[in-house]
């Protein structure tokens, strides 16, 4: 209880983000229809949020760098109040994909500062428990982001005014705590090649990674509409696969300590395949059916980040763990930025279920790669499983140092 406490304005920022800005990407694709915008420029809306969340990753640590942990965090989070506010002020797709850039930015940095503090903070003692605990913060703020779709209208001013006002909001715990800022430490350099010269597995995985929950977070509102969902019954879409994946994580991390990873790697990508050919399956078999294979898929697809990266660190010594972390994270990026234009113009040219070939079709690709790679290499002493969430953006501190060097 004293190490909530400790943390509590951290966390409370922390969902009040959540809630704020991952609201966003759910009611931008259901105003977007609304609006008449069409589905590849709903997807260039998703592109947009993880450009705007790489520069970010860059640019956040050397804010912290020079004004501090506080000040910047205050600057992120009024980009990204600014970004959400003015939607409905200029309605324009070209000026949506500007504004979306901004609130990506606002993510990246907001989570940067909350994380570099927290990592500052605790001990090897209460890093365990306090991560732990930051993690449930983080997926109770992404559910509750994704269940608020259900009670504000699409293109409507208020829905996007409430949205800044919650995301304004995460400023006053933090700003407002008596806590000392910790120092910003030393940037190690970026090596994007370092994951795929540790494990080519591992590289391709966290793509694969990229592209299969960007195009379901950043483009699934436009699936769920085509299929029949309600708005409500689109927020409950989302949250379901949220709910799946946080659910998934133990059994997947227990598997991936007493077996080699490659094969958990291997069932899991056979399980994004089959719950894909589920959920198009199940598309006009009712909203439950839909939410039930939401749900399904999501607890097969998201552990394969965390499953890849403990697969990589396999191969890595501990003084490259760092920067193997966030070389991974570098191409992850690259496939989310790629993966919501790519999938929404599918969509247009072959419908709805495009989206979920499109993902069985990336697995299958990786399931080849996985058993070609175990013919090359064989199992090693592993790592401990880690879950991780894709908020450390550690690859912030390195592009800055490699920029310098």
């Amino acid at each position: 209880m004293r190490l909530l406490i400790s943390f509590a304005a951290l966390f409370l920022s922390v969902i009040l983000l959540q809630i704020g800005s991952g609201g966003l990407a759910p009611l931008d694709a259901i105003s977007g229809l609304e609006l008449g915008f069409s589905t590849q420029e709903i997807g260039l809306l998703g592109s947009a949020h993880f450009v705007g969340f790489f520069v970010g990753c860059w640019w956040a640590p050397r804010l912290m760098g020079t004004v501090g942990h506080s000040r910047a965090f205050a600057a992120f989070t009024a980009l990204g109040t600014i970004g959400i506010m003015a939607h409905m002020l200029v309605v324009s797709p070209i000026a949506w994909v500007l504004l979306r850039m901004m609130t990506g930015l606002c993510v990246a940095g907001c989570y940067t500062v909350v994380e570099s503090w927290l990592q500052a903070k605790v001990t090897n003692e209460t890093r365990g428990r306090t991560m732990g605990i930051y993690r449930i913060v983080d997926i109770s703020g992404s559910l509750a982001a994704q269940l608020v779709i259900s009670i504000l209208p699409p293109a409507s001013y208020v829905s996007y005014n409430i949205l800044a006002i919650v995301c304004c909001a995460a400023l006053v715990p933090l700003v407002l705590t008596r806590a000392a800022q910790p120092r910003t430490p030393t940037a190690p350099r970026l090596r994007p090649t370092l994951a795929w010269s540790r494990s080519p597995l591992a590289a391709a995985a966290v793509v694969s990674a990229g592209v299969t929950t960007a195009s379901f977070r950043m483009v699934g509102p436009v699936y769920g509409v085509e299929v029949g969902l309600a708005v409500n019954e689109i927020a409950f879409f989302l949250a379901a696969f949220v709910l799946g994946g946080a659910l998934s994580q133990y059994p997947a991390g227990w598997l991936a300590d007493r077996y080699d990873r490659r094969w958990v790697l291997v069932w899991l990508s056979v399980a994004a395949i089959g719950t894909s050919a589920l959920t198009i399956w199940l598309a006009t078999a009712g909203s439950t059916a839909v939410l039930i294979a939401s749900g399904m898929f999501g607890a097969a697809t998201f552990p394969i980040y965390s499953v890849a990266t403990a697969h990589a660190h396999d191969f890595a010594s501990d003084d490259e763990r760092v920067e193997l972390s966030a070389a991974l994270m570098f191409l992850y990026a690259v496939g989310a930025i790629a993966a919501p234009w790519g999938v929404s113009s599918l969509i247009d040219a072959y419908g709805p279920e495009a989206m979920f070939t499109l993902v069985a079709a990336v697995h299958v690709i990786l399931i080849i790669f996985s058993l070609i790679r175990m013919r090359q290499r064989s199992a090693v002493t592993r790592t401990n499983y880690v879950y991780a969430p894709r908020t450390s953006f550690l690859i912030g501190r390195l592009l800055g140092k490699s920029r310098e060097r």
